[in-house]
């Protein structure tokens, strides 16, 4: 299975000391409670709104499909997953912390410009057209920083920043629409379910598609090894978000029903189309990673020629998962999809330790995952 000079290396557990990781337990469980907190103060706060019946209906109609949306997202990122503790807390910090920010802020500018301005009107449509791109991007966005600073490790470019930016999106946008959801169960005019159908089904990604190009402008950055382009991508893509959102809910204040057709024909699906032609191309990328940091794997013997094309591949690697769950199980496909998972992560540490990003265990997280590829590879062969 492996040539003779073949020397495995030595594995070293990568993990933080007692001391160390008592510690990340005790503020991720503040965290979380105060995350928790500000969630239900919304809630709160939207059911003094909606009433308790109108805020259960809203709640109900706004996360059944939210499970549908999640997978799609989830899907894009074919090569190296992300951890599902960063992909979850990105999805409750905006549907938790990103939305109380933003009900705080766009609230009280609101009101400002109401009382300054002796005008009601005046002060829902600054709170919308101004105030809610602005704050509501902001919040959002402020987990995608902090994910790209202090986890170098598993952001690693484009598809990963629209993979975090879409579940903070879609988190922000399933509370958001427990207000909307709940406001037109009992209301005149439109009733549910045509509110249901118009942000449920024919605008239920307008959130992530927004956030979505702050995360390119960091995954971007994160790519390259020039200074200028680093700084000013991010802010580029965070720019560019906040003027989508911004016209897009201006469509609609300023010109009603024909000023949102109009956008969304014109503006919203366009860039819709544009963000799939880059995650393609991310994909492309990604692919190209994986082959040219597993290719010494290949000369070395370590993959056979048909495992080393299929890493490559995203045809590849679902035709392997789906000939191991049909052929030899449930258990041989989660096997088959860890093995991939970790060549994956493998070509994406030597591609970081390339970009000068090594960080201080490399060598032994070179060797941890070669370890686990070894035990993975005996069990599918």
């Amino acid at each position: 299975m492996y040539p003779q000079n073949f020397n495995p290396p030595v594995v070293v557990q990568l993990k933080p000391s007692g001391h160390r990781s008592a510690f990340k337990i005790v503020l991720s469980v503040i965290a979380i409670l105060f995350a928790l907190l500000l969630g239900l103060i919304v809630l709160l706060l939207i059911g003094f709104e909606t009433g308790p019946v109108g805020l259960m209906i809203g709640m109900i109609a706004a996360t059944l499909p939210v499970p549908v949306y999640v997978g799609l997202a989830l899907w894009i990122d074919r090569y190296e997953s992300e951890p599902l503790w960063m992909l979850a807390t990105a999805f409750f910090w905006g549907a938790l912390v990103a939305v109380f920010i933003a009900f705080i802020f766009n609230t009280a500018s609101s009101v400002m410009v109401a009382v300054v301005t002796e005008s009601e009107a005046t002060g829902e449509a600054f709170g919308a057209v101004i105030s809610a791109p602005l704050v509501e991007e902001s919040a959002k966005a402020i987990i995608l920083f902090i994910f790209f600073f202090a986890k170098r490790d598993e952001f690693d470019g484009v598809v990963d920043g629209i993979v975090y930016a879409a579940m903070a999106g879609l988190g922000f946008a399933m509370t958001e629409n427990m207000q909307y959801y709940g406001r037109a169960a009992f209301a005149e005019g439109p009733g549910l379910t045509a509110v249901f159908i118009l942000r449920g089904t024919v605008a239920p990604f307008s959130h992530p598609l927004f956030t979505s190009l702050t995360g390119i402008g960091l995954g971007l950055a994160r790519q390259s090894r020039n200074t200028f382009v680093k700084l000013i991508l991010p802010v580029l893509g965070f720019a560019v978000a906040i003027a989508l959102h911004a016209i897009w809910n201006g469509s609609i204040v300023l010109f009603g029903g024909a000023g949102f057709l109009i956008a969304y024909i014109v503006i919203m699906v366009p860039t819709f189309a544009i963000i799939l032609i880059i995650i393609a191309l991310a994909l492309r990328r990604e692919g190209q990673i994986v082959r040219e940091f597993l290719v010494q794997d290949l000369q070395g013997g370590f993959f056979t020629p048909d495992e080393y094309n299929r890493l490559g591949s995203i045809r590849g690697r679902m035709g392997a998962n789906f000939n191991a769950l049909t052929r030899r199980g449930l258990g041989h496909w989660r096997a088959s999809r860890q093995f991939h998972q970790t060549a994956s992560e493998l070509a994406f540490h030597r591609s970081r330790i390339a970009r000068g990003m090594a960080s201080s265990d490399a060598q032994e997280r070179e060797a941890a995952y070669q370890m686990a590829l070894r035990d993975l590879i005996q069990r599918l062969r």
